[in-house]
């Protein structure tokens, strides 16, 4: 029977008449089929500026130290806020209306029931139509994230995703771990447009395995035997995804620039690389762990970003994550990693440091110890108020009068030069840098075991706006007139059974 072929514009199903018989059929669009990869478009990272010596934690409960030294949150730091800083850099230079969505990855996130990927948009100024997501319980968790982020730009759903790694991980004192952990995050940019890196290809395994944990009641990560975890919980299931990703993309060693593992420790880090066939000078990436730590769910993240800040184009890099399973990721850097930069990255935060000299301060910023109590007067914040100004608290916007064109901060219904009345635009000051314009030693307000504090007046470089905040991640002696200062989003205090952010100042990074 003669058939006559019809193109629709959508699927139709039709009732036709040809050749005096009626035939049922089934007519489907042709369309052009155009593959889109996505991938990296961005990164950013941020590491605090405190550092440890693991001699002085090894000093203190008279045992060996593990060599080098270990990134420390300050005392206003968390997961939060050093995502918030991982962001920032990740976004420079970017449009943030773009920005589709937000995943948040960690294990050890400052809420049990609440969002941190929501605080997070509105700390960065994203539109409030944003898919948020927090991912969570498991070492895995970024790499998930990153999953997620690639499979929602891939769907046509969003243009553009974020995702941000942050962890600040206990381990028990005197442990292997205290000394091993780190503190920092890392962040995304994921898209279809201008990427630096394609992310080509990805494996994934589970392994249900009670090596490492923490139970919702318990401050420190357990673990079991040691030796049975690295080699039943780690090694294994590492090699067995990385060694799967390499066969299905016909991928030999010698072709990949370099291997970035998420690993414990150093000599499971080389094990591993040894075992898959990486030259161990040239292939394999430097996991940070002398001098940062092992940074939980970011940390793979943040040693890819390493590899990028020194890859070439054509460069193929190979990323494993694991916990309970593995997951190994191949990426393929473009060229346009050549016009990249203006990013803090790995690099210029490993040059910007502040060293921790006393261990006992340690476990008091942590909460492990109890120091004499400081602060001794707090307002008991409101959640209604807090909510009602969240656009100067955490967006850190000012408003800039159309009138005379001055900004302020907080946002000022009334302008303060020229009396003009709600005639403003918002004007996002968080990116801004400064002069210390003013400021006082404060010898009373401060904690007992940080009890010096900087109330200083900011003025931005730009709009000339003077912002009063609190002064963090510096040494009080050494506080000038001029000096250049950034913003930076902390952690105040605790209180109403919440936590309290809002923006400090610091001294400008490197």
């Amino acid at each position: 029977m003669n058939q006559k072929e019809h193109i629709g514009q959508d699927f139709k199903v039709g009732l036709y008449n040809y050749e005096d018989e009626e035939l049922f059929i089934c007519h489907r669009e042709i369309r052009e089929v155009r593959l889109v990869m996505v991938g990296i478009e961005s990164y950013g990272a941020y590491i605090p500026m405190l550092r440890m010596e693991r001699e002085l934690i090894g000093k203190s409960w008279g045992r060996r130290s593990l060599r080098g030294e270990r990134s420390v949150a300050n005392n206003d730091e968390d997961t939060v806020t050093m995502s918030s800083e991982a962001i920032s850099d990740c976004l420079t230079g970017f449009d943030r209306n773009g920005v589709g969505g937000l995943y948040f990855a960690s294990t050890s996130a400052p809420y049990k029931e609440k969002q941190s990927s929501t605080l997070l948009a509105k700390i960065a100024v994203l539109s409030d139509e944003v898919i948020t997501g927090d991912f969570a319980n498991s070492l895995r968790a970024g790499s998930a994230a990153l999953e997620g982020a690639v499979n929602a730009v891939k769907s046509g759903s969003v243009k553009q995703m974020l995702v941000a790694a942050s962890d600040c991980r206990l381990g028990y004192p005197r442990s292997d771990e205290e000394q091993l952990f780190g503190d920092g995050a890392a962040a995304l940019l994921i898209g279809d447009t201008d990427v630096i890196a394609n992310i080509v290809e990805r494996v994934s395994f589970s392994n249900e395995l009670t090596d490492t944990w923490r139970n919702p009641e318990d401050t420190y990560v357990r673990t079991w035997e040691k030796r049975w975890v690295l080699s039943e919980g780690y090694q294994k299931i590492m090699e067995r995804a990385v060694s799967s990703l390499m066969n299905k993309c016909g991928l030999k060693a010698d072709a990949v620039a370099k291997a970035v593992f998420s690993a414990p420790d150093e000599r499971s880090y080389k094990t591993l690389g040894k075992k898959l066939g990486f030259n161990l000078e040239n292939q394999l990436q430097n996991p940070l762990l002398s001098n940062v730590g092992y940074c939980g769910v970011a940390h793979p993240i943040m040693v890819l970003i390493s590899a990028l800040e020194d890859a070439q184009p054509g460069d193929k890099i190979i990323m494993a994550a694991h916990g309970n399973g593995a997951d190994a990721f191949l990426i393929e850097v473009t060229k346009n990693i050549t016009s990249y930069h203006g990013r803090r990255g790995i690099k210029k935060n490993l040059e910007s440091k502040l060293l921790l000299t006393s261990y006992q301060r340690y476990l008091s910023y942590r909460g492990l110890l109890e120091a004499v109590p400081g602060e001794p007067f707090r307002l008991l914040p409101s959640a209604t108020s807090y909510w009602r100004e969240l656009d100067s608290i955490l967006s850190c916007l000012g408003s800039k009068c159309r009138k005379c064109g001055t900004v302020t901060y907080p946002i000022q219904r009334v302008c303060y030069n020229c009396s003009a009345k709600d005639d403003y635009d918002l004007i996002r000051l968080s990116d801004k840098k400064g002069t210390l314009f003013d400021f006082t030693l404060d010898n009373l307000a401060g904690r007992s075991d940080d009890p010096v504090i900087v109330q200083a007046i900011v003025e931005t470089d730009d709009e000339k706006c003077r912002i009063y905040s609190l002064m963090t991640d510096c040494d009080p002696s050494k506080v000038y007139i001029g000096m250049p200062v950034e913003l930076t989003l902390r952690r105040l205090y605790e209180g109403a059974g919440f936590h309290n952010y809002s923006w400090k100042c610091r001294p400008v990074k490197n």
